[in-house]
């Protein structure tokens, strides 16, 4: 097995796709709006990476946060809020708006566990602040650390109950970001001491199976190296400061924070303490590249994933989707 995570081209699964996947035995998929047409369409298409790899358990990912990064949209499916929604109604009612986060990510669980979908890349637990990246914007719980953690847990908890692990992000922290990873790398120039009050979140959540690197430069922390590259971030502040035990994924590979080929970010992410390294965009150049480039998994690793795996408990039942879509609707009204 190599230690990547690989997207799909289009929306049913390619012969030369299916032989690569299957010669290069990747740990998982993950799936854009490119890949998803209809519920029978997307469940097809799981099922298919399923039975290539002859595995009920395999991580297929998503980014379905709900508001602007939806991957999953309507009329086929339903429309969720954005994290900001329960932030705001903490502001009134804390335990009405953890519940509310809870029921909302069951409801959308139950969507992705319809569809054969295993892992959402959910909750952000980056803790905003007043002037950062708009990238970041509405998808936050908050600019306070406990909030931030309470509604995460919340999150991990309604996502489990619906079938779907969740994965904490963007570790170990992207709210002072004042330029958005996906164009350029950001460089934060906070102190050690401020920095507390970023990882406070993961620390809390840090029993979590998933969690996803940022790509960004800490300057307290590694002056030439963003998160997702840098071993001394992975190991002194994710691995033992947070202390995150489980299975550590880049976040994407194409993004413009990082230089060079992609197989070469690929090489250096794993190389840095990622367990897996996510390249999103499925082009067989590329994907034949990072394979090239990287080992097999390591056992430390594997040992991760299948932790990983083992806590995938997908649901057969989305009968109690709209009394979950109605309990959340009422707490947001409160606000």
């Amino acid at each position: 097995m190599k230690p990547v995570i690989f997207g799909l081209a289009g929306l049913s699964l390619s012969p030369d796709e299916a032989a690569f996947f299957r010669d290069a035995a990747p740990a998982g998929y993950i799936l854009f709006g490119r890949n998803i047409e209809t519920r029978a369409q997307l469940r097809a298409l799981t099922d298919s990476l399923r039975e290539l790899h002859g595995d009920d358990r395999l991580p297929i990912l998503i980014d379905q946060e709900g508001g602007r990064v939806s991957r999953m949209k309507p009329p086929e499916w339903l429309a969720f809020p954005p994290g900001a929604a329960f932030d705001k109604l903490y502001d009134i009612a804390p335990a009405s708006a953890i519940e509310a986060a809870r029921a909302n990510a069951e409801a959308l669980a139950l969507d992705l566990a319809e569809v054969g979908i295993t892992v959402d890349c959910l909750p952000l637990l980056d803790v905003a602040i007043p002037g950062g990246t708009p990238a970041i914007g509405d998808r936050a719980l908050g600019q306070e650390p406990l909030r931030v953690a309470a509604l995460g847990r919340a999150v991990l908890d309604g996502l489990r109950r619906g079938g779907v692990l969740g994965t904490i992000k963007h570790m170990p922290g992207h709210g002072r970001a004042l330029v958005d990873s996906h164009m350029e790398l950001p460089r934060v120039t906070a102190s050690e001491e401020e920095l507390e009050q970023d990882i406070a979140p993961f620390r809390a959540l840090a029993s979590a199976e998933i969690g996803m690197t940022g790509h960004i430069l800490f300057e307290a922390w590694d002056k030439e190296r963003c998160a997702t590259h840098s071993p001394w971030i992975v190991e002194h502040i994710i691995r033992q400061r947070i202390g995150f035990e489980g299975l550590l994924l880049s976040d994407d590979l194409d993004m413009k924070a990082l230089a060079g080929q992609v197989p070469d970010r690929a090489a250096r992410a794993i190389e840095a303490g990622c367990d897996i390294a996510l390249n999103c965009w499925a082009r067989m150049d590329e994907m034949i590249g990072i394979v090239n480039a990287l080992p097999d998994i390591s056992d430390v690793s594997r040992a991760r994933l299948d932790r990983a795996r083992a806590a995938i408990n997908p649901v057969a039942d989305w009968s109690h989707q709209a009394e979950l879509i109605a309990r959340r609707d009422a707490l947001l009204a409160l606000a």
